[in-house]
């Protein structure tokens, strides 16, 4: 069953479309949200999105509150990101085996609890870390879970002239809960409190609960064989990666961009040294700010790329853009041109991110799409993890604007090797 298949009774009529003309050529293509399916798993998505970002800042503050060390800080990041690795690769395989609505389900459910579970304990005073490092844990776990069930779901919801669009969409509603997220919780906090900061994220994953129940059923498809997802199937994911060239670049693509040329762990160097002059809280503010913001302005204007057919070619310029935007900001001293080259770097990553996504959905067959979900999950979150270390050892050997620059310039020859090295990526097309 694909995606025409799947939502053949919900689905408007009229696949023949007029060409989009003036500001429709450029602005974001909302083709996708005229299926019921897709718009109830965006919307989910869309309240997702914003709560979970009011718990990313609630959880470390907290902590922060309770041991005036930024230490324990770091150490809950790393408490998080060991389960939302492990328990990704996992969901990816479970979701390659199991009705995904019903995994969402289940996931989406969890998360609730667990952010229920986050607003009791602020609420009765506990004041222990360990239960903050536990809940933590356990709800970057269930979010691993849900995460390749969610995006491998896409390409049932909605035909494959439509997934560049919908990638646009999804991922324009995640960049903009990073920025709205972290400022309405700042805004928040000193209002209201961290308990009922908490109890609001819990509230709208009832919400999301709800969509996620209105979606129809998507089982494994006719003919696929009955597995079990345990540590044979993920492997066998792995090896479905290397076995397929374009699937393989495309997840090199983000790693190259990701752990060469993500320099956030620079920003508070840069701010208190090179931009000192303008403020270092506004300077550290808008740095941190520039590249989520400049992704959010990328998915507006999504019209002028998301029909693009060449997917290899997008994400080859994408990177490289990347890669120069981020070079731009390394030799810049002024901090306003700063800000506009990690917008332009934004910009880029949206680009990447759309058509990276294109690729493993269509690329794939349904019943790896999960695990290949799985895998771009653990790329996404541990890349600018390693970059956070790779970045502050570079910039503490070089400097921070010639480790920034420099990480660009890699950016540019590696994927430009990459390129011409291997020609399944230029060549890919839908």
């Amino acid at each position: 069953m694909d995606a025409s298949e799947s939502t053949t009774e919900e689905r408007e009529p009229g696949p023949q479309e007029p060409r989009r003309r003036g500001r429709r050529r450029w602005a974001m293509d909302t083709r996708p949200l005229r299926r019921p399916a897709y718009r109830r798993l965006w919307g989910s998505t869309l309240v997702t999105a914003v709560g979970s970002q009011l718990t990313a800042v609630a959880v470390p503050k907290q902590i922060y509150d309770i041991t005036g060390s930024s230490a324990w800080v770091g150490a809950a990041s790393l408490a998080g990101l060991v389960p939302l690795i492990v328990f990704a690769l996992w969901g990816g395989a479970i979701a390659d085996t199991m009705d995904r609505r019903k995994l969402l389900l289940i996931t989406n459910s969890g998360i609730a609890v667990t952010s229920l579970l986050f607003w009791l304990q602020a609420f009765a005073g506990l004041d222990s870390v360990a239960a903050l490092m536990l809940l933590l844990a356990v709800q970057q776990a269930f979010w691993g879970l849900n995460a390749p069930a969610r995006n491998a779901s896409i390409a049932r919801l909605v035909p494959e002239d439509e997934l560049p669009a919908a990638g646009a969409l999804g991922s324009t509603v995640m960049q903009t809960g990073q920025v709205a997220g972290p400022l309405l919780a700042g805004a928040l906090i000193p209002v209201i409190g961290l308990p009922v900061l908490y109890l609001i994220d819990a509230v709208a994953l009832c919400v999301t609960v709800w969509a996620v129940y209105r979606l129809p059923p998507l089982p494994p498809q006719a003919g696929t064989a009955v597995r079990r997802a345990g540590v044979k199937e993920i492997a066998a994911g792995f090896r479905y990666i290397s076995g397929h060239t374009v699937l393989l670049l495309s997840f090199l693509a983000d790693i190259v961009a990701m752990v060469l040329g993500m320099p956030r762990a620079l920003f508070p160097q840069l701010a208190s040294q090179t931009y000192a002059p303008y403020g270092e809280g506004l300077a550290l503010g808008l740095l941190f700010a520039a590249i989520p913001v400049g992704a959010v302005l990328g998915g507006l204007f999504s019209g002028t790329f998301s029909r693009a057919r060449r997917q290899g070619w997008m994400v080859i310029g994408a990177v490289v853009a990347w890669g120069v935007a981020i070079t731009g900001f390394g030799l810049s001293r002024n901090l306003w041109i700063a800000v506009a080259f990690l917008a332009l770097a934004g910009v880029a990553d949206m680009v990447s991110m759309v058509f990276r996504g294109v690729i493993l959905l269509s690329a794939a067959t349904d019943e790896m799409r999960g695990r290949m979900q799985g895998v771009f999950t653990v790329v996404v979150a541990g890349g600018p993890r390693l970059a956070d270390v790779l970045h502050g050892t570079a910039g503490s050997a070089f400097g921070p604007r010639a480790a920034v620059a420099g990480g660009g310039l890699l950016v540019v020859a590696v994927m430009l090797v990459l390129a011409a090295a291997v020609p399944a990526l230029r060549r890919f097309r839908v």
